[in-house]
């Protein structure tokens, strides 16, 4: 286990995801965890919704965290000497099948711009306020990548207040279609590959499936002269989970140890790779051995973790 494993990226991060009632004192202690696992940067995730694909309006919501909370999570961060990333993020009341944030189709685009803009900004002067290293503008909005005035505009709006980097986050299926990607300091992409169809696939077969999406991504990165960031990796840890590891919803029985060989062969696969960044999707709730969602928390995941990050 973690055996023979080679440099991480120089930003080796979490994701911690604040969500609606939770606390700075819990946000503090999961960041103090976050720093034992040897991470140099933490991603604080924040949300604002919408009703559906179609509505105009990006609003708060009982999914969104007090800002009091965010700065004090940013602040602890910084003692602790993480970098940070303030990453905003649009949550649908109501999703199903082509239907979630990679789809949306607002009945009035100018109007819902107007408002995606206003959360973007609102979260750019905090970030700013309180020393965030990036600042993610965007995550796996498909439908409107082609939309670069647009992109453009709310850029330059955020470039007179942060001064820090701007990364997009695309989904792992549509990264090539970001219009808007020069603009960027970095070419920000989700990990969620599906690299195999073997529930039972061993560590060895894991880490070989990488190399045909590593060289598309680093050649993406290469093309834009970017910097490569894996803005989310993450795994279920459920039968299954590193097959459809975008599959939060699936009904399957707990598989603790299918999440620890994903992450092994993550570690493997990019180690001493010219990856700029990469934040492990998220280190929330309790976790532990019953636990069948994405933390590492308590899972020999974390294990894996802590003897990468630690090299």
């Amino acid at each position: 286990m973690g055996a023979g494993f080679g440099k991480p990226p120089p930003r080796r991060g979490v994701a911690l995801g604040l969500w609606g009632e939770t606390t700075a004192a819990h946000a503090q202690a999961r960041l103090d965890e976050i720093v034992a696992l040897g991470a140099t940067d933490v991603a604080v995730v924040v949300g604002w919704r919408q009703t559906d694909v179609h509505a105009d309006a990006v609003t708060r919501g009982p999914v969104t965290a007090a800002d009091d909370v965010l700065v004090a999570a940013l602040d602890h961060a910084a003692a602790r000497g993480l970098r940070t990333t303030v990453f905003p993020i649009l949550v649908l009341d109501r999703t199903g099948p082509g239907l979630w944030r990679g789809t949306l189709a607002p009945r009035d685009v100018g109007v819902w711009w107007t408002s995606y803009e206003k959360f973007i900004a609102a979260y750019a002067a905090i970030a700013a306020a309180h020393g965030a290293a990036a600042l993610v503008i965007g995550s796996e909005l498909g439908s409107t990548e082609g939309w670069r005035d647009r992109w453009y505009h709310l850029i330059s709006r955020v470039e007179k207040v942060f001064a820090g980097d701007l990364i997009y986050s695309a989904n792992w299926d549509h990264y090539q279609h970001v219009s808007f990607a020069a603009r960027l300091d970095a070419l920000g992409v989700t990990g969620y590959f599906e690299l195999t169809r073997d529930h039972d696939a061993s560590v060895a077969a894991l880490t070989a499936a990488w190399a045909k999406p590593r060289a598309a991504l680093l050649a993406a990165a290469k093309k834009h002269g970017l910097p490569l960031w894996l803005t989310e990796v993450g795994y279920p840890s459920v039968d299954g989970g590193a097959a459809t590891p975008w599959d939060y919803t699936r009904d399957a029985k707990v598989d603790v140890e299918e999440q620890r060989r994903a992450f092994e062969a993550l570690a493997r696969a990019w180690s001493d790779q010219p990856l700029g960044g990469l934040f492990v999707w998220e280190w929330s709730g309790d976790g532990g051995s019953g636990d069948s969602g994405y933390t590492p928390r308590g899972k020999p995941a974390e294990c894996e973790l802590r003897a990468w990050f630690t090299r």
